[in-house]
């Protein structure tokens, strides 16, 4: 007689449901990426909106979303990938993962991710920036395949990884609150027997994983954002940037913050709405 089984994702189903999630959300991205480069706090969200709509229309609030997906369809894929991969190899005969090792499967996934994801990244934060820097100053990428190739042949194939460091910090960060976090709540929630493995679940466990996702990693955010988009040799490192943003306050480093959890917040939400519904309707079935 058969035991009891379960669903779980196929490796992509955390790439393709990130990138989802990604064409939604992708105006919130694009406003936090200008918040966060302002030297100095001159405009909210809204009149950020207004700004990018009176100079681009409102298709540029959709600026870099080839790049924005491609992104997803590396890092995010990446991540969730490796992630669940170890998970199903650490979880055999019914085996629960305690909370520390998520977090260090979460850390391992979202550095590997952050590393793979970088080009896109810059290529994304770049192509978001290009209408605020003047005419004969823009980059001009005409998508982001046509950024990746610029950028290499200009400015070097090292150039594509220029923030690598903090792209993967920030990575492990938001993977730990994200994905572990996720993975940690919905644990819990399922074994109280108030929860059903439902929709109701998902959505609870994830937007209590983007709050801590945006805690954790904004300062590194703001701090990745800022290197990707400097001119080469402003930083000449890590420290000089944060020193730089500490400049004009320490809240700085919270720059964009609300912006960020209205982004990453719906961002969470719907990539794991969406990643479980290709888990439940496309997944393969393994014994418990």
């Amino acid at each position: 007689m058969d035991g009891p089984k379960k669903q779980v994702a196929l490796w992509y189903h955390g790439g393709l449901a990130s990138a989802t999630a990604a064409m939604c959300t992708h105006p919130l991205d694009l406003l936090k990426v200008h918040l966060q480069t302002q030297q100095k706090a001159q405009l909210g969200l809204v009149g950020m909106a207004k700004q990018v709509v009176r100079n681009e229309g409102v298709l540029g609030l959709y600026n870099g979303i080839s790049a924005s997906v491609g992104r997803q369809m590396t890092y995010s894929l990446t991540r969730f990938a490796v992630y669940e991969y170890i998970k199903g190899q650490r979880t055999t005969n019914g085996r629960q993962l305690p909370f520390h090792e998520k977090v260090i499967i979460a850390t391992f996934a979202g550095g590997i991710g952050g590393v793979v994801g970088t080009p896109c990244d810059l290529v994304n934060v770049r192509l978001q920036n290009d209408m605020k820097i003047p005419l004969d100053q823009r980059r001009n990428y005409k998508n982001v395949f046509h950024g990746l190739y610029r950028i290499a042949r200009y400015e070097g194939a090292s150039t594509l990884f220029t923030g690598s460091v903090m792209a993967s910090t920030r990575a492990v960060l938001v993977t730990i609150g994200q994905i572990a976090m996720y993975d940690q709540i919905k644990q819990n929630l399922l074994a109280s027997q108030y929860f059903r493995d439902n929709m109701t679940t998902h959505f609870t466990a994830s937007i209590s994983a983007a709050s801590v996702a945006t805690a954790l990693a904004q300062p590194v955010d703001v701090m990745k954002t800022r290197m990707m988009n400097a001119a080469p040799g402003t930083y000449s490192g890590i420290l000089a940037c944060a020193k730089d943003i500490a400049s004009t306050g320490l809240t700085s480093f919270y720059k964009g913050f609300i912006p960020a959890f209205t982004r990453l917040g719906p961002q969470t939400v719907l990539t794991f709405m969406f990643f479980e519904q290709f888990r439940l309707r496309f997944g393969h079935t393994v014994p418990v």
